[in-house]
């Protein structure tokens, strides 16, 4: 019989150690403003101080994906040295006086090693529940986005023309992350057994069709979440200036709509495991589509309901991830459940490349009215393909 208070610990010791090992991810996206001005950066080397982590994500996920990091090491130990070394490499742009080149290899660093961190802890958070495995992926993913969302409390609260502490400051977070992952963090009686290495895996994963149509799913799904949330503070600020708002507000309020999305993870979890996971899905890239076509052309009328329907937005917009990868966790080939994890969420970063440079793009030549509205054919389609998923589960 399991004890479910040692669940609730766990899960509660898994949640922060996520939340503190995640801080680098936008810590270097934040105070872009005074790292080019120091650096003498140009747009586009700006631009990569955040693609760099998601193309880093997705060669860290390739890379253990192929060699089956998460399925042949302990997911706790893996994501304690991973998180250690997004540690170094975030706390290295600001220790040392390194050209714009180097801080983006330090940014590809970073997100190579969060790859080694994110997809263990959801396999360690599916390892202590076999029936409300939902709810429990989606507290890990509630946790990523509060991590995600802290960079923008610290743009509010501190000079970030001194932009080096900021950046220290998360890289310190990753370590202390890393720390608990190693002495405290558990595996759970559920956890998938760890495998030998076998270059047939991913061909074995991906030849699971229902495998294949959750990650349909959760590319519609990435096809949004990243664009929104790299760039809404600078869509609350536009939105600011033009009703007059003091500009203090808009990282303040990008902090609570992506924060906000915690709350949306736990919900539909809970709700997942009584409706299904294909269903919450399917109504959460409803929701957040919607706000996607909406929130533009709201900025334009008022301040107020701009910020109302990007909360909104902010809990629909990833309610949905940890449900895609429950998905896969449930219908994967039991042994490899890891590098499925690892493959979906790589194709999925892969995809978010795209929208982070294009949506500025849009702003640049539509304005912000209009700059998210593209979005919403990522939930369009990540709709239709857990719909079909649905019908094959239902047969």
């Amino acid at each position: 019989m399991i004890d479910r208070t040692e669940v609730r610990v766990q899960l509660g010791v898994l949640s922060v150690a996520i939340v503190l090992a995640m801080a680098p991810w936008f810590a270097a996206t934040v105070v872009a403003e005074p790292m080019a001005r120091e650096l003498s950066l140009s747009s586009a080397a700006v631009s990569w101080l955040t693609l760099a982590v998601q193309l880093g994500f997705v060669l860290g996920s390739l890379t253990s994906a192929v060699l089956v990091l998460s399925d042949r090491y302990r997911p706790r130990h893996l994501a304690a040295v991973s998180a250690l070394l997004a540690a170094a490499s975030t706390a290295a742009i600001a220790l040392f006086p390194l050209n714009g080149s180097q801080s983006i290899a330090m940014r590809l660093l970073t997100g190579a090693s969060l790859a080694c961190v994110y997809p263990p802890g959801m396999k360690i958070a599916a390892g202590w529940t076999d029936r409300h495995r939902g709810t429990a992926i989606g507290i890990l993913v509630g946790a990523v986005s509060v991590g995600s969302a802290a960079p923008h409390l610290l743009r509010a609260t501190w000079d970030i023309a001194e932009w080096r502490p900021v950046v220290l400051m998360a890289a310190i977070s990753a370590a202390l992350g890393g720390i608990i992952f190693a002495t405290a963090v558990r595996e759970g009686p559920y956890q998938a057994p760890s495998s030998p290495f076998d270059p047939r895996a991913v061909g074995r994963v991906l030849g699971e069709r229902k495998v294949r149509l959750a990650t349909a799913g959760y590319l519609g799904h990435m096809w949004e979440l990243f664009a929104m949330w790299s760039t809404i503070g600078l869509f609350l600020a536009d939105a600011g200036r033009r009703h007059d708002i003091a500009a203090m507000w808009a990282p303040l309020n990008a902090f609570l709509v992506i924060a906000a999305g915690g709350i949306g993870c736990v919900l539909a979890g809970i709700r997942a495991d009584q409706i299904g996971r294909a269903r919450v899905t399917i109504i959460a890239m409803a929701i957040s589509g919607a706000c996607a076509l909406a929130i533009g052309p709201v900025s334009s009328w008022s301040y107020s309901l701009t910020i109302a329907v990007a909360v909104v937005w902010g809990v629909s917009v990833v309610a949905d991830s940890a449900q895609f990868s429950a998905c896969v966790a449930e219908v994967a080939p039991r042994a490899y459940v890891g590098t499925a994890l690892t493959v979906q969420t790589a194709s999925g970063f892969l995809l978010t490349m795209l929208t982070i440079h294009l949506v500025p793009e849009w702003a640049a030549r539509w304005g912000w009215e209009l700059a998210y509205v593209p979005l919403a054919i990522g939930p369009l389609l990540g709709i239709l393909a857990m719909a079909r998923l649905l019908d094959r589960r239902r047969a």
